[in-house]
């Protein structure tokens, strides 16, 4: 089966022939299943893959969320064999001789098939499924009665005489109903694409929320008394104190989920009921993006492509907390990433590894502050400096005088657009001439939802939409709006894209910034010099069917309303 697969990958110019030795070289050293290395490698989609492992088997493919699964095939195997082996019955035939059907991720999982048939009593007929798709969908009809029954059993069995950290620190601990849970919550929440967890002391019950693409969730509740067990355990987890219930603390821990590695920055804050955690989810590679996957415009392209070839002068990433700063940093550096220049980073903390680059994290306690790790990096020859945010007035200073002396500075700040970050800067206390000097570009961006590709559909524009979006009465437009579908679980949106505001420094603009010019009046210049707006980057998303209207209302704050005035649409 692995050569085979292998050797229709190759026919099929899936993949090239060096990446196939490599892969079957790996296969012969680690015996892992030739599907995971091509998987992992990227080279295919998930649906070429599926189609490629049909084709070899002579299995069909089944999507399990184009439809719903019947309550009595979900009750013919229980759960846990279901995680065990893979596999998610899907379908019962009775006129087929009672034959239920079942979706493998494996072509080769005898086992898997077996312990169904079993458990059911019925014969099997297979079809092929993406792991993630099978663990979904597990998730999404037992995952909610798999956490229930934990808290439960952890609520029955909860012994009076003995301390939570006595419970939660004795050798069976991997037993304990709560670990259960806590390990359980985590899978779901990485499966469901979600950014954090939050988990909130109420006057009566926790409510656990996901933020998924941007929006929370709420996904379970439990008995109050569960509380002290579940802080603990997350504590015990990231390395925290949990003596300790009257400050907030901070911690990470690392956790592997379906093969990927996830890194889990926690914190915990006293609240009048009781502490509340939140765990923030990010997988190791998710930074590792190539710059197609941004979502950036033609223009945006250049213009970019413009800032990036300046040799020294700093680069700024705004937005709010969640916008993708991060991920546009890491993207920009792996640009800039070769063997010619010398790039090192300072963060708080380092959200992901770059091979070929010295990164650095700050560490208050031993007095390494962004300012002072700066100050060090700057004895350390660097070409490139990237600083995870610029804080306070003495980082900015040194950012930019760094900038100036020759090295290229690319950084975040917390600002609302690009006009506003040079007014940022200046009430940092940095001198006017300097930012006109040192600045060759101001990046600020937004993450907006996409909707759905499954269950989209075509809106018609009404009269006052029209004139949210400045669309001609004869132009013919049609947007999409969201709908809902198993895939989606229900809300309509699948995963974000970035929208852009890229403020080139033109010379125009560096005489207004040593004039000390407003905001508004750079922002006024950069327009007239073709900047596309935050508002610009949605309303194409919008035309082309990306995003919703309504999505582009909710991440683009501005005075102008896109209330229905009936009486004029009349006229």
């Amino acid at each position: 089966m692995n050569e085979r697969l292998l050797e229709y990958l190759l026919r099929s110019g899936l993949i090239t022939r060096e990446l196939a030795d490599e892969l079957r070289a790996e296969y012969q050293s680690t015996n892992r299943p030739v599907r995971e290395l091509v998987a992992e490698s990227g080279a295919v989609t998930e649906d070429q893959l599926l189609d490629a492992l049909s084709a070899v088997s002579r299995i069909p493919v089944v999507h399990l969320f184009e439809s719903p699964i019947p309550v009595e095939v979900r009750q013919l195997v229980r759960a846990d064999i279901l995680r065990t082996y893979t596999v998610m019955p899907f379908a019962f035939d009775p006129e087929d001789s009672g034959t239920i059907y079942v979706a493998v991720a494996d072509p080769l999982n005898v086992k898997g098939r077996d312990m169904v048939a079993i458990a059911s009593k019925c014969r099997v007929r297979t079809f092929l499924a993406s792991t993630e798709d099978i663990l979904l969908t597990i998730d999404r009809y037992y995952g909610s009665d798999e956490m229930r029954e934990a808290a439960e059993l952890y609520t029955q069995t909860n012994e009076e005489d003995r301390s939570v950290e006595e419970q939660l620190l004795q050798e069976d601990v991997n037993n304990s109903p709560v670990v259960v849970l806590i390990n359980s919550l985590v899978e779901q929440a990485v499966r469901q694409r979600a950014s954090d967890i939050h988990i909130e002391a109420g006057p009566a019950r926790i409510r656990v929320r996901t933020r998924v693409d941007g929006v929370l969730y709420t996904v379970a509740t439990y008995d109050m008394r569960m509380l002290p067990a579940i802080i603990a355990r997350v504590k015990i987890m990231s390395g925290l104190d949990i003596s300790e219930k009257r400050k907030p603390q901070d911690g990470r821990f690392s956790i592997t989920v379906d093969r990927r590695e996830y890194e889990v920055r926690v914190s915990t804050l006293p609240t009048v009921f009781g502490e509340k955690c939140v765990m923030r989810l990010s997988p190791k590679r998710a930074l590792h993006r190539g710059r197609e996957s941004l979502g950036l415009s033609p223009e945006d392209n250049r213009r970019l492509d413009r800032i990036l070839n300046h040799p020294n002068g700093i680069i700024l990433v705004t937005g709010p907390t969640g916008s993708g700063k991060s991920t546009t940093l890491y993207t920009i550096l792996s640009e800039l990433n070769s063997e010619a220049v010398n790039i090192v980073t300072v963060e708080d903390p380092v959200e992901a590894n770059i091979e070929g680059i010295n990164q650095l994290q700050v560490n208050p306690k031993a007095e390494l502050t962004f300012a002072s790790a700066l100050r060090s990096i700057l004895r350390q020859d660097p070409d490139i400096i990237m600083i995870g945010e610029i804080r306070d007035s003495e980082t900015a200073t040194i950012a930019v005088r760094a900038s100036i002396t020759g090295h290229l500075v690319v950084s975040t700040l917390h600002t609302s657009d690009t006009a506003s970050s040079v007014t940022r800067l200046e009430d940092m206390g940095v001198e006017s001439y300097l930012i006109a000097e040192s600045t060759v570009g101001i990046i600020a961006q937004r993450l907006v939802r996409r909707l759905c590709p499954y269950c989209k559909k075509p809106h018609p524009l009404a009269e006052h939409e029209r004139r949210y979006l400045d669309v001609r009465p004869d132009e013919t437009v049609e947007v999409c709006e969201p709908v809902g579908c198993q895939r989606c679980n229900g809300t309509g949106y699948y995963d974000r894209i970035g929208i852009f505001e890229i403020m080139e420094i033109s010379p125009r603009i560096k005489s207004q910034i040593s004039a000390h010019e407003t905001a508004d009046r750079i922002r006024e210049t950069a327009l007239e010099e073709g900047m596309w707006t935050l508002r610009d980057s949605a309303r194409r998303l919008v035309l082309n069917g990306t995003t919703s209207l309504g999505e582009m209302q909710r991440i683009i704050a501005e005075n102008m309303s896109m209330a229905e005035d009936p009486a004029e649409d009349a006229e």
